[in-house]
Protein backbone atom coordinates (compact mmCIF):
# COMPACT_ATOMS: atom_id res chain seq x y z
CA UNK A 1 0.00 0.00 0.00
CA UNK A 2 2.97 2.32 0.68
CA UNK A 3 6.46 1.90 -0.71
CA UNK A 4 8.97 4.73 -0.29
CA UNK A 5 12.68 4.71 -1.10
CA UNK A 6 15.15 7.43 -0.21
CA UNK A 7 12.40 9.93 0.58
CA UNK A 8 14.02 13.22 1.59
CA UNK A 9 13.04 16.83 2.22
CA UNK A 10 15.25 19.88 2.66
CA UNK A 11 14.02 23.27 3.87
CA UNK A 12 15.54 26.73 3.83
CA UNK A 13 15.03 28.35 7.24
CA UNK A 14 16.60 31.54 8.63
CA UNK A 15 19.26 31.68 5.99
CA UNK A 16 20.31 28.04 6.34
CA UNK A 17 19.18 24.68 5.07
CA UNK A 18 17.58 22.04 7.25
CA UNK A 19 17.43 18.39 6.22
CA UNK A 20 14.16 17.42 7.86
CA UNK A 21 13.92 13.95 6.31
CA UNK A 22 17.07 12.12 5.23
CA UNK A 23 16.35 9.29 2.85
CA UNK A 24 13.71 7.19 4.59
CA UNK A 25 12.50 3.82 3.28
CA UNK A 26 8.96 2.82 4.24
CA UNK A 27 6.91 -0.28 3.41
CA UNK A 28 3.30 -0.69 4.53
CA UNK A 29 1.35 -3.77 3.44
CA UNK A 30 -2.31 -3.85 2.50
CA UNK A 31 -4.47 -4.13 5.64
CA UNK A 32 -1.73 -3.18 8.12
CA UNK A 33 -2.15 -0.75 11.01
CA UNK A 34 1.25 0.93 11.26
CA UNK A 35 2.35 3.42 13.91
CA UNK A 36 4.84 6.19 13.15
CA UNK A 37 6.65 7.50 16.24
CA UNK A 38 9.14 10.29 16.77
CA UNK A 39 9.70 13.51 18.71
CA UNK A 40 9.03 17.01 17.44
CA UNK A 41 11.69 17.90 14.90
CA UNK A 42 12.36 14.27 13.98
CA UNK A 43 10.76 14.51 10.52
CA UNK A 44 7.53 12.69 11.34
CA UNK A 45 5.06 15.29 10.12
CA UNK A 46 7.20 16.19 7.11
CA UNK A 47 7.19 12.53 6.04
CA UNK A 48 3.44 12.35 6.51
CA UNK A 49 2.91 15.49 4.44
CA UNK A 50 5.04 14.08 1.63
CA UNK A 51 3.16 10.76 1.59
CA UNK A 52 -0.17 12.60 1.42
CA UNK A 53 0.98 14.87 -1.48
CA UNK A 54 0.90 18.02 0.67
CA UNK A 55 4.65 18.49 0.29
CA UNK A 56 6.87 17.55 -2.64
CA UNK A 57 9.96 15.50 -1.75
CA UNK A 58 13.37 16.98 -2.44
CA UNK A 59 14.61 13.51 -3.39
CA UNK A 60 13.47 9.92 -3.44
CA UNK A 61 10.42 8.12 -4.78
CA UNK A 62 7.25 6.52 -3.49
CA UNK A 63 4.07 4.78 -4.51
CA UNK A 64 1.02 5.29 -2.31
CA UNK A 65 -2.17 3.35 -2.95
CA UNK A 66 -0.65 2.03 -6.14
CA UNK A 67 -0.01 5.51 -7.60
CA UNK A 68 3.31 7.26 -8.08
CA UNK A 69 3.69 10.09 -5.58
CA UNK A 70 5.54 12.39 -8.00
CA UNK A 71 3.88 11.69 -11.34
CA UNK A 72 0.32 10.95 -10.19
CA UNK A 73 -0.45 12.92 -7.03
CA UNK A 74 -4.12 13.21 -8.02
CA UNK A 75 -4.35 9.42 -8.17
CA UNK A 76 -2.83 9.23 -4.67
CA UNK A 77 -5.37 11.73 -3.31
CA UNK A 78 -8.28 9.76 -4.73
CA UNK A 79 -7.11 6.61 -2.95
CA UNK A 80 -6.24 7.94 0.50
CA UNK A 81 -8.00 9.55 3.41
CA UNK A 82 -6.23 12.07 5.62
CA UNK A 83 -7.23 13.17 9.12
CA UNK A 84 -5.06 16.07 10.25
CA UNK A 85 -4.13 16.86 13.86
CA UNK A 86 -6.28 19.95 14.10
CA UNK A 87 -9.29 18.62 12.23
CA UNK A 88 -10.90 20.35 9.30
CA UNK A 89 -14.51 21.10 10.18
CA UNK A 90 -16.18 24.50 10.24
CA UNK A 91 -17.64 25.29 13.68
CA UNK A 92 -20.76 26.81 12.09
CA UNK A 93 -21.49 23.88 9.75
CA UNK A 94 -23.80 20.99 10.57
CA UNK A 95 -22.48 17.44 10.71
CA UNK A 96 -24.36 16.29 7.62
CA UNK A 97 -23.28 19.39 5.70
CA UNK A 98 -19.61 18.66 6.37
CA UNK A 99 -19.92 15.05 5.23
CA UNK A 100 -21.91 15.98 2.11
CA UNK A 101 -19.48 18.73 1.17
CA UNK A 102 -16.51 16.39 1.52
CA UNK A 103 -18.21 13.73 -0.59
CA UNK A 104 -19.15 16.20 -3.30
CA UNK A 105 -15.51 17.31 -3.49
CA UNK A 106 -14.70 13.72 -4.46
CA UNK A 107 -17.31 13.81 -7.21
CA UNK A 108 -19.94 11.68 -5.49
CA UNK A 109 -23.62 12.24 -6.25
CA UNK A 110 -25.79 13.74 -3.54
CA UNK A 111 -27.70 10.46 -3.21
CA UNK A 112 -24.50 8.45 -2.85
CA UNK A 113 -23.09 10.88 -0.31
CA UNK A 114 -26.28 10.62 1.74
CA UNK A 115 -26.05 6.83 1.66
CA UNK A 116 -22.42 6.82 2.74
CA UNK A 117 -23.08 9.46 5.40
CA UNK A 118 -25.73 7.22 6.92
CA UNK A 119 -23.34 4.28 7.02
CA UNK A 120 -20.48 6.30 8.49
CA UNK A 121 -22.51 8.09 11.16
CA UNK A 122 -23.90 4.74 12.30
CA UNK A 123 -20.49 3.07 12.26
CA UNK A 124 -18.75 5.90 14.10
CA UNK A 125 -21.43 6.51 16.75
CA UNK A 126 -22.57 9.78 15.19
CA UNK A 127 -26.13 8.70 14.40
CA UNK A 128 -28.72 11.31 15.39
CA UNK A 129 -26.19 14.15 15.27
CA UNK A 130 -26.74 15.03 11.60
CA UNK A 131 -28.21 18.49 12.27
CA UNK A 132 -25.90 19.44 15.14
CA UNK A 133 -23.40 22.25 14.61
CA UNK A 134 -19.90 20.83 14.79
CA UNK A 135 -18.92 23.32 17.50
CA UNK A 136 -21.48 21.70 19.83
CA UNK A 137 -19.89 18.26 19.54
CA UNK A 138 -17.66 16.77 22.21
CA UNK A 139 -13.97 16.29 21.48
CA UNK A 140 -14.44 12.59 20.80
CA UNK A 141 -17.41 13.24 18.51
CA UNK A 142 -15.42 15.82 16.53
CA UNK A 143 -12.54 13.38 16.02
CA UNK A 144 -14.95 10.68 14.87
CA UNK A 145 -16.45 13.18 12.45
CA UNK A 146 -12.95 13.97 11.17
CA UNK A 147 -12.47 10.25 10.51
CA UNK A 148 -15.85 10.08 8.76
CA UNK A 149 -14.72 12.88 6.45
CA UNK A 150 -11.54 10.95 5.69
CA UNK A 151 -13.54 7.82 4.84
CA UNK A 152 -16.49 9.22 2.86
CA UNK A 153 -14.89 8.36 -0.50
CA UNK A 154 -14.09 4.82 0.76
CA UNK A 155 -10.28 4.91 0.49
CA UNK A 156 -8.19 1.79 1.01
CA UNK A 157 -5.61 3.76 3.02
CA UNK A 158 -6.15 6.39 5.70
CA UNK A 159 -3.56 8.59 7.43
CA UNK A 160 -4.44 9.51 11.03
CA UNK A 161 -2.26 12.29 12.45
CA UNK A 162 -2.41 12.31 16.28
CA UNK A 163 -6.09 11.21 16.27
CA UNK A 164 -6.59 11.09 20.06
CA UNK A 165 -4.60 14.14 21.20
CA UNK A 166 -6.56 16.08 23.82
CA UNK A 167 -9.23 13.43 24.35
CA UNK A 168 -10.22 12.13 27.78
CA UNK A 169 -9.37 8.47 28.55
CA UNK A 170 -12.88 7.19 27.81
CA UNK A 171 -13.03 8.99 24.44
CA UNK A 172 -9.55 7.70 23.57
CA UNK A 173 -10.55 4.11 24.34
CA UNK A 174 -13.72 4.53 22.27
CA UNK A 175 -11.78 5.90 19.30
CA UNK A 176 -9.28 3.03 19.57
CA UNK A 177 -12.13 0.60 18.97
CA UNK A 178 -13.20 2.50 15.85
CA UNK A 179 -9.62 2.51 14.54
CA UNK A 180 -9.30 -1.25 15.12
CA UNK A 181 -12.60 -1.71 13.32
CA UNK A 182 -11.24 0.05 10.24
CA UNK A 183 -8.55 -2.62 9.94
CA UNK A 184 -10.31 -5.68 11.27
CA UNK A 185 -13.76 -5.38 9.69
CA UNK A 186 -13.34 -2.87 6.88
CA UNK A 187 -9.90 -3.91 5.58
CA UNK A 188 -8.62 -0.33 5.59
CA UNK A 189 -4.86 0.19 5.82
CA UNK A 190 -4.09 2.69 8.61
CA UNK A 191 -0.94 4.82 8.94
CA UNK A 192 -1.06 6.37 12.40
CA UNK A 193 1.14 8.99 14.04
CA UNK A 194 0.95 9.32 17.80
CA UNK A 195 2.86 10.54 20.84
CA UNK A 196 1.05 8.08 23.09
CA UNK A 197 3.20 4.98 23.41
CA UNK A 198 0.39 2.97 25.00
CA UNK A 199 -1.70 3.81 21.94
CA UNK A 200 0.95 2.49 19.58
CA UNK A 201 1.44 -0.60 21.75
CA UNK A 202 -2.27 -1.41 21.85
CA UNK A 203 -3.25 -0.61 18.27
CA UNK A 204 -0.39 -1.18 15.89
CA UNK A 205 0.66 -4.29 14.01
CA UNK A 206 4.04 -2.67 13.40
CA UNK A 207 5.85 0.49 14.47
CA UNK A 208 8.34 2.74 12.69
CA UNK A 209 10.51 5.06 14.80
CA UNK A 210 12.02 8.16 13.19
CA UNK A 211 14.67 10.34 14.80
CA UNK A 212 16.79 13.08 13.25
CA UNK A 213 15.15 12.52 9.87
CA UNK A 214 15.97 8.80 9.67
CA UNK A 215 14.09 5.59 10.46
CA UNK A 216 16.06 4.21 13.42
CA UNK A 217 14.10 0.99 13.94
CA UNK A 218 10.91 -0.83 13.02
CA UNK A 219 9.06 -3.94 14.10
CA UNK A 220 6.11 -5.25 16.05
CA UNK A 221 5.62 -3.73 19.52
CA UNK A 222 6.69 -7.02 21.14
CA UNK A 223 9.76 -7.35 18.92
CA UNK A 224 10.85 -3.79 19.69
CA UNK A 225 10.41 -4.29 23.42
CA UNK A 226 12.45 -7.49 23.18
CA UNK A 227 15.38 -5.34 22.01
CA UNK A 228 15.56 -3.84 25.50
CA UNK A 229 17.75 -6.19 27.48
CA UNK A 230 15.85 -7.36 30.54
CA UNK A 231 13.36 -6.14 33.11
CA UNK A 232 13.83 -2.83 34.89
CA UNK A 233 14.21 -3.13 38.67
CA UNK A 234 14.10 -0.24 41.15
CA UNK A 235 14.98 -0.95 44.78
CA UNK A 236 14.62 1.58 47.60
CA UNK A 237 17.04 1.38 50.56
CA UNK A 238 18.30 3.68 53.32
CA UNK A 239 20.36 6.55 51.82
CA UNK A 240 23.57 5.46 53.53
CA UNK A 241 23.20 1.95 52.06
CA UNK A 242 22.71 2.89 48.42
CA UNK A 243 26.28 2.31 47.25
CA UNK A 244 26.54 -1.05 48.99
CA UNK A 245 23.15 -2.13 47.61
CA UNK A 246 24.24 -1.11 44.11
CA UNK A 247 27.38 -3.23 44.44
CA UNK A 248 25.28 -6.23 45.50
CA UNK A 249 22.81 -5.69 42.64
CA UNK A 250 25.69 -5.55 40.19
CA UNK A 251 26.75 -9.07 41.21
CA UNK A 252 23.40 -10.60 40.19
CA UNK A 253 23.55 -12.85 37.15
CA UNK A 254 23.01 -10.76 34.04
CA UNK A 255 22.63 -7.47 35.91
CA UNK A 256 23.58 -4.35 33.93
CA UNK A 257 22.88 -0.61 33.67
CA UNK A 258 23.22 -0.30 37.46
CA UNK A 259 22.69 3.27 38.72
CA UNK A 260 21.68 5.10 41.89
CA UNK A 261 19.40 8.08 42.43
CA UNK A 262 17.72 9.53 45.52
CA UNK A 263 18.00 6.45 47.71
CA UNK A 264 17.17 4.04 44.92
CA UNK A 265 19.18 1.45 43.02
CA UNK A 266 18.13 0.86 39.43
CA UNK A 267 19.30 -1.92 37.16
CA UNK A 268 18.22 -4.41 34.51
CA UNK A 269 18.27 -8.20 34.70
CA UNK A 270 16.98 -10.86 32.28
CA UNK A 271 14.21 -11.93 34.72
CA UNK A 272 13.36 -9.46 37.45
CA UNK A 273 10.95 -11.80 39.24
CA UNK A 274 13.48 -14.60 39.69
CA UNK A 275 16.30 -12.19 40.60
CA UNK A 276 14.37 -10.74 43.57
CA UNK A 277 14.79 -13.65 46.04
CA UNK A 278 18.56 -13.71 45.45
CA UNK A 279 18.81 -9.95 45.86
CA UNK A 280 16.74 -9.97 49.06
CA UNK A 281 18.93 -12.72 50.60
CA UNK A 282 22.09 -10.79 49.71
CA UNK A 283 20.76 -7.55 51.15
CA UNK A 284 19.69 -9.30 54.36
CA UNK A 285 23.15 -10.85 54.69
CA UNK A 286 24.66 -7.36 54.43
CA UNK A 287 22.15 -5.94 56.96
CA UNK A 288 20.64 -3.65 54.31
CA UNK A 289 16.89 -3.11 54.64
CA UNK A 290 14.86 -3.02 51.44
CA UNK A 291 12.25 -0.26 51.65
CA UNK A 292 10.55 -0.74 48.30
CA UNK A 293 10.88 -2.64 45.04
CA UNK A 294 9.42 -2.33 41.55
CA UNK A 295 9.88 -4.70 38.62
CA UNK A 296 8.80 -3.48 35.21
CA UNK A 297 8.68 -5.23 31.87
CA UNK A 298 10.24 -3.23 29.01
CA UNK A 299 7.98 -0.58 27.45
CA UNK A 300 8.09 1.25 24.15
CA UNK A 301 9.45 4.26 26.03
CA UNK A 302 12.36 2.06 27.14
CA UNK A 303 12.88 1.22 23.47
CA UNK A 304 12.96 4.91 22.61
CA UNK A 305 15.38 5.59 25.47
CA UNK A 306 17.68 2.79 24.29
CA UNK A 307 17.66 4.06 20.71
CA UNK A 308 17.96 7.80 21.30
CA UNK A 309 19.23 8.24 24.85
CA UNK A 310 16.00 10.00 25.91
CA UNK A 311 12.39 9.11 26.51
CA UNK A 312 9.77 10.25 24.01
CA UNK A 313 8.31 12.64 26.59
CA UNK A 314 11.75 14.18 27.25
CA UNK A 315 12.33 14.43 23.51
CA UNK A 316 9.07 16.30 23.04
CA UNK A 317 9.86 18.79 25.79
CA UNK A 318 13.46 19.42 24.75
CA UNK A 319 13.17 19.68 20.95
CA UNK A 320 15.11 22.78 19.83
CA UNK A 321 12.97 25.77 18.88
CA UNK A 322 14.29 25.83 15.33
CA UNK A 323 13.29 22.18 14.90
CA UNK A 324 9.78 22.83 16.16
CA UNK A 325 9.48 25.81 13.85
CA UNK A 326 10.32 23.55 10.92
CA UNK A 327 7.09 21.57 11.20
CA UNK A 328 7.17 23.36 8.39
CA UNK A 329 10.05 21.14 8.99
CA UNK A 330 8.94 18.56 11.48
Amino acid sequence: MIRARGLSRRFAARGRTVDAVKGVDIDVADGELVGFLGPNGAGKTTTLRMLTTLLRPTAGEATVGGCDLLTDPLGVRKRIGYVAQGGGTSPEARVIEEIEFQGRLYGLSRAEVRRRAGVLTERLDLAGLDTRLTRTLSGGQRRRLDIALGLVHEPGLIFLDEPTTGLDPQSRANLWEHIRDLRDRRGVTVFLTTHYLDEADNLCDRILVIDDGRIVTEGTPDALKAQVSGDGVTVGVEPDSVDAAAEIAGRLAGAHEVSTLDGQVRFRVPRGDTAMPELLRALDAANIRMLSVQVNRPTLDDVFLTLTGRTLRDAEESAPAEEKEAAGVA
